[in-house]
């Protein structure tokens, strides 16, 4: 690995090209690197983990909004949308807006937590859209996906977006345009140019993340991937981008983020360094925001121990800067203390995440969020009496270089009526790679089965599962086998809406 550092240089130095953040990221993204096998088993698993979540929120509202929009700009040789038959094919760009809304709805696929926040598996939907209509194979696929984790994940190790109220779609729009021009095998240029336009259409606030969530969390990272592959497009043309839009005077860093005076430092492969950035991501075993994981297996475990959670004088949960300000007290918005708050915004209350899993004992990603629940006068008892608080010593761990001793768990103290406490503390969730049980292959296929149960047949499940596990040898024609059709009493369950594009 190498260490970029990135900084706002004046016009007049008339930075060069290569000099520049987005060239570097061309670079790796055009270059002949070798593929890591282990990296090329963790797509697999990706790609399978996608499909989970995608199919489990087919009827979910904003996803049947998105595919009934990507329905209007049907293509004979474009891509397929999640849960459809695979003759129905759309433009590519619509496709990864229908099925990126699709796989980001649950809140439930995979994670990856620095300087900034991440999901990276937000990149797949856009480059298999892509690798579909332009006749692309399986190895082609991978190393697009590849090369977007790798983007993605060293953008959020070296750039704090969320300290500046930036939305963490900004680093998802670079990385899928590069993505894709390592599928497309583009020249180093097209993709620097392509880098550089994403980033400059996918830069928005993170209002989307704060106050009132709407449903437009789960469409952000679509548009970003449709964004991204608009721009890749104008620049196959020959268009180009606003440029340096990073170091720039008037770029990224010094007018949305922290101005001329900040250096950062953002680490990347060496040119023809194997890609293995998709190894440091990791899953979800529970729908949720990622910081309340390793806080769901703690109430899952603390659970057990409180014979009458009548008996609870105060809940208080010592943890991460980031857990603290973004879904815990800190964050100040009394919305997250709303028991007639949206599901997007339960899914960002910690507090109400702890109080149902500490009643409940378990998670589950539609039971634990539906108005009903959420309005229980015993959880919203409980919920009032939990606060959070940062701890220094979560914080270091939160922002740990080594991958394996970064951990994003906490504290909690249970103080009771009779002026006992009970504490028990987490480091990583139990699903996490140096958790109590890490995910593998034969868990990503449990959570595929479990989400898509009643959802699709039994032999569609098999096809594609086998299907995805041959992906390194898959030709062209295959690709489009990565699609899952849901059964057809699953489909007659979704309600037409109008827009413009119906």
């Amino acid at each position: 690995m190498r260490n970029i550092i990135v900084k706002v240089h004046p016009s007049k130095s008339n930075l060069k090209k290569k000099e520049q953040l987005a060239w570097k990221i061309a670079e790796i993204a055009s270059d002949k690197a070798k593929i890591n096998k282990k990296a090329v088993e963790m797509v697999i698993n990706r790609i399978i983990d996608n499909a989970s979540v995608a199919i489990a929120s087919f009827n979910r509202k904003p996803v049947v909004s998105a595919r009934q929009m990507a329905l209007a700009h049907l293509r004979k040789n474009g891509a397929n949308i999640f849960g459809l038959n695979s003759k129905i094919k759309v433009d590519c760009e619509w496709a990864a807006w229908a099925n990126g809304t699709a796989v980001r709805e649950l809140d439930y696929h995979d994670t990856f937590l620095a300087a900034d926040y991440s999901h990276p598996g937000d990149n797949i939907p856009a480059i298999l859209a892509v690798a579909q209509q332009k006749g692309c194979n399986g190895l082609d696929l991978i190393k697009g996906i590849l090369t977007g984790y790798e983007v993605q994940v060293n953008l959020v190790k070296g750039i704090c977006l969320h300290e500046h109220k930036i939305d963490h779609i900004a680093h998802l729009g670079p990385s899928v345009a590069a993505g894709i021009g390592s599928l497309l095998k583009l020249k180093t240029d097209t993709i620097y140019q392509s880098v550089q336009q994403a980033l400059h259409t996918t830069v928005s606030t993170r209002q989307s993340r704060k106050g009132e969530i709407s449903s437009w969390k789960a469409f952000a990272p679509a548009h970003a991937g449709k964004l991204a592959i608009e721009s890749v497009d104008r620049c196959m043309r020959g268009e180009g981008a606003p440029s340096p839009i990073y170091e720039g005077e008037d770029s990224v860093i010094a007018y949305v983020l922290s101005g001329p005076g900040k250096k950062y430092i953002v680490p990347l492969p060496k040119i023809n360094e194997s890609k293995k950035a998709i190894l440091e991501t990791y899953t979800k075993e529970h729908s949720a925001e990622y910081q309340s994981q390793a806080l769901i297996d703690l109430a899952r475990s603390m659970n057990k121990k409180i014979k009458n959670l009548k008996d609870i004088n105060k809940v208080i949960i010592e943890t991460s800067h980031h857990t603290h300000y973004v879904i815990g007290t800190g964050a100040k918005d009394p919305q997250k203390m709303d028991p007639y708050a949206s599901r997007e915004t339960l899914d960002h209350s910690i507090m109400y995440i702890f109080a149902v899993a500490l009643e409940d004992g378990t998670w589950h990603h539609v039971k634990s969020y539906t108005p009903k629940r959420a309005r229980r006068k015993s959880t919203v008892k409980l919920w009032r009496k939990i606060m959070t608080r940062e701890n220094k010593k979560w914080t270091k761990k939160y922002h740990h270089k080594d991958p394996k001793k970064k951990s994003f768990g906490g504290k909690v103290i249970i103080k009771m009526r009779n002026g006992t406490s009970i504490s028990e503390e987490i480091n990583v969730a139990d699903a996490h790679p140096a958790g109590k049980k890490p995910f593998g292959r034969e868990e990503y296929i449990n959570k595929f089965k479990m989400l898509t149960d009643g959802i699709i047949s039994k032999s569609e499940s098999d096809r594609f599962l086998k299907l995805v596990q041959n992906l390194k040898n898959l030709k062209s024609k295959d690709l489009k086998g990565l699609n899952i059709e849901v059964m057809s009493k699953i489909k007659k369950r979704s309600k037409n809406s109008k827009g413009i594009f119906s």
